[in-house]
């Protein structure tokens, strides 16, 4: 490591009793085929706030010390034996998903289906709100130095909406239907429109959230005032809520032959489908975890221009006030996106 680095670092620690605590931790080494990123921005996610204020998601319980944050960006450090082509100074985004690449699913391109992937604040795997994190080369994606370190952090949901019009197949005319305004909706709606979409379309319940994407540009409906299939006909639903109500409200709404994508997380495990209208009008439905391939599109889309993602940060914190970013979005309604600044 470079004499001019430091050996500890501040580091964010979630506790077993679910407390928030600052901690020193070691400044780790890159190893052969890694890199040392100092962390500039993590996004917050729902599951950060999910483990803060409940301990687990599913079958995964923090038991130990966990550090949150999976939706990063930094600038790499130092770089560890055979990596020659990330210079030192260079801006990244990290992929936060580390899996194994000898498993089945990857050996057939479908990494994000690795059962035994290592992912960034997923127990017992430590996160990214810390200074100084080590990452494998290959998931370390240059960022041209004229996005914004925020924006480079969000290319992770941004992948996820990558992912959702991937699957749907959404392209030059195709109309789109998202449900659910939060950061995933929005981002999913992004992608869609500069996939080349016709028509993009935002439900939601929230009407702070319904704001913003009218502000954005998309069309939106009240899902409370009006039946979505008497004032949406899609090709394409992009279900990011995981609200049953939604999901069954939005399938309504799509044609005959048309494609529904399940992208958000359902607070439960089992939730009602209107079979009867998937097979009359024989839509195929499928759903997305996480994403593959997809970081260098959404850092494309950025780069370009074509997506905004600075247009959805709402609020940014620093390091120091972790505890403030998570609660943010409980506190207040309107809230989008909450970013919180590691490093300057």
């Amino acid at each position: 490591m470079s004499d001019a680095l430091p050996s500890v670092q501040r580091a964010s620690v979630l506790r077993e009793d679910l407390t928030l605590v600052m901690e020193e931790r070691s400044v780790p080494r890159p190893g052969r085929g890694e890199v040392l990123v100092q962390v500039r921005s993590v996004g917050v996610c729902g599951s950060d706030i999910h483990y803060f204020e409940h301990g687990r998601i599913a079958d995964f319980v923090v038991e130990s010390p966990m550090i949150l944050g999976h939706e990063s960006s930094g600038t790499v450090v130092d770089v560890g034996e055979g990596v020659h082509d990330l210079p030192i100074g260079t801006t990244v985004a990290l992929e936060p998903g580390i899996p194994c690449a000898t498993c089945e699913q990857c050996r057939a391109g479908r990494y994000n289906l690795c059962p035994d992937v290592r992912f960034f604040a997923t127990p017992p795997i430590d996160g990214t709100l810390c200074d100084y994190v080590v990452v494998p080369r290959a998931f370390a994606h240059p960022v041209p130095d004229h996005v914004s370190f925020d924006a480079a952090a969000l290319v992770e949901p941004l992948s996820v909406g990558v992912w959702a019009c991937r699957k749907a197949r959404v392209g030059l005319g195709t109309r789109v239907l998202v449900t659910g305004a939060g950061p995933v909706g929005m981002m999913a709606a992004l992608v869609a429109r500069a996939s080349g979409a016709a028509q993009v379309t935002i439900t939601d319940t929230n009407p702070a959230r319904r704001a913003h994407a009218a502000v954005l540009g998309f069309a939106v409906v009240d899902p409370g005032a009006a039946a979505v299939a008497d004032e949406v006909t899609a090709d394409v639903l992009l279900e990011c809520s995981g609200a049953a109500a939604a999901i069954d409200a939005g399938i309504r709404a799509v044609v005959p032959a048309g494609v529904v994508v399940l992208v958000g997380m359902s607070p439960t495990t089992m939730v009602e489908l209107p079979v009867g209208v998937i097979q009359a009008r024989e839509l195929w439905v499928t759903g997305t975890f996480r994403y593959a391939h997809a970081y260098p599109t959404a850092i494309s889309l950025v780069a370009s221009g074509a997506v905004d993602l600075d247009a959805l940060v709402s609020h940014t914190f620093p390091l120091e006030e972790a505890e403030q970013a998570l609660t943010q979005p409980r506190m207040d309604p309107a809230t989008m996106k909450v970013v919180i600044r590691v490093s300057a």
